[in-house]
């Protein structure tokens, strides 16, 4: 008995050296800072993605819309967490990383330097969800739903990974790029995905009607629901709780606010009222257009970054898209494309040693950081362009055509495709009304 005490004791202590050893390397206080981004960035597709862009559709087609965000969610973590983390993360070459972190094969709950390497699993899985997610706003009411749950898990492989490796990858050929929280790699990346898209599918039906939001107020709340998930997303990516995450949620919230306020004075200019609309989705310019910058620039960086990013937003959703004549549903390459295209550029000017001394632009002597920013969104832009061209005519052919059926685009996806109805109402209730 008092050999079996003996050895007990010996295992136990010699497990909890073991254990204690493993966790040498985990930081507990960065550990639930980041537990509490990833919790942040995951509300943003379901949640406030899913509302924010389904408040601006028809009423029609507003379960199809948040579905689309909600599927975007799942096919992205299950494409991340079988390959694409691997090809974005794990060691290769210039252009994609290898087959390491297939399946997440070898992770243990103990790997991690700071924190734990399946929460950095997590935590850039929804960011990778995110970015398919926002993609879908560029064909809301006129893609096939078929077409795009199969999309978007390919897509987070084929074109989103990549990228990903290029830049925030250990030997990416964009590395050194100034890209805090995914101004490229996120907004550009997916801006130019659904640009491609609206034009591949072409516009909608009947599209010179009158097309009203179906609810000002639930686009509201899904544009703060974004907003305060901003908070894990740029605050997340400083990977601790110390003072770049403090100035990252600091000048996020900087550039929004200012962001909103410009587009509401433009917009109060121009046509004469100021719009609940237009103040939300100028507070959403200022947060893509700070997204690269946030862990880099102090708050005159992120003034003028939101600012410019206001201005731009306005210009792609009222000007622009109008020029071109391209049916962009809900402005994903008006509002995410083109101002994280300013974004990145601003962050090599105003990127400041400073505040992080791992990043200094223009201001701080370095004029070859906005060609670093210049290169990485070129690149960007090239790539996703035809990577995701290439991945949807492919896709299209499996599913028989990527468009839905004129009867289901006029009667509206909700009833027609999916069956649903955002309001059920009792047929007996009404007969009582009559």
């Amino acid at each position: 008995m008092k050999k079996k005490l003996i050895m007990l004791t010996v295992l136990l202590l010699g497990g909890s050296t073991l254990s204690a050893s493993a966790a040498n390397n985990i930081n507990s206080g960065d550990t639930a800072w980041m537990l509490m981004s990833t919790a942040l960035v995951m509300m943003m597709t379901p949640a406030g993605l899913a509302l924010f862009y389904s408040g601006l559709t028809q009423n029609k087609s507003v379960l199809n819309t948040i579905g689309m965000s909600f599927v975007s969610f799942c096919t992205g973590i299950i494409a991340w967490v079988i390959i694409g983390y691997s090809f974005a993360f794990s060691e290769g070459n210039a252009f994609i990383g290898g087959f390491d972190y297939l399946l997440l094969h070898g992770i243990k709950p103990t790997d991690g330097d700071g924190i734990p390497l399946l929460l950095d699993v997590m935590f850039q899985g929804t960011f990778a969800a995110i970015a398919v997610a926002i993609v879908s706003g560029s064909i809301i009411e006129r893609v096939k739903f078929s077409t795009w749950t199969i999309f978007s898990f390919v897509w987070v492989i084929v074109v989103y990974a990549p990228i990903c490796h290029w830049v925030w990858g250990s030997d990416g050929f964009l590395h050194g790029d100034l890209d805090f929280a995914g101004g490229t790699v996120i907004h550009v990346n997916a801006g130019v995905a659904g640009l491609v898209l609206s034009l591949l599918l072409g516009k909608r039906l009947h599209l010179d009607e009158e097309r009203k939001p179906s609810s000002i107020k639930l686009m509201i709340l899904g544009a703060a629901l974004l907003w305060f998930g901003w908070h894990g997303f740029n605050g997340g990516s400083a990977y601790a709780a110390n003072g770049i995450a403090a100035n990252a949620i600091l000048t996020t919230n900087v550039a929004a606010c200012f962001g909103g306020l410009v587009w509401l004075i433009i917009e109060w200019k121009i046509v004469k009222k100021p719009t609940l609309i237009g103040i939300a989705s100028g507070a959403v310019s200022g947060l893509v257009a700070i997204t690269p910058a946030a862990g880099f620039v102090d708050v005159t960086g992120a003034l003028v970054i939101g600012g410019v990013g206001s201005i731009v937003g306005y210009w792609g959703v009222v000007k622009f898209k109008s020029f071109t004549g391209h049916d962009d549903t809900l402005d994903a390459f008006g509002m995410h494309g083109l101002v994280g295209i300013v974004g990145a550029i601003l962050t090599g000017v105003f990127a400041t040693s400073v505040v992080n001394p791992d990043g200094a632009g223009l201001i701080d002597g370095n004029p070859w950081q906005v060609l670093l920013q210049l290169k990485s969104v070129g690149a960007t832009i090239i790539y996703s362009a035809v990577a995701t061209y290439v991945v949807f005519v492919v896709v299209a052919k499996i599913t028989g055509g990527a468009r839905i059926h004129e009867k289901h685009e006029l009667e509206g996806m909700d009833i027609s495709y999916h069956g649903e109805s955002q309001i059920n109402i009792d047929k007996n209730v009404i007969e009582d009304l009559d």
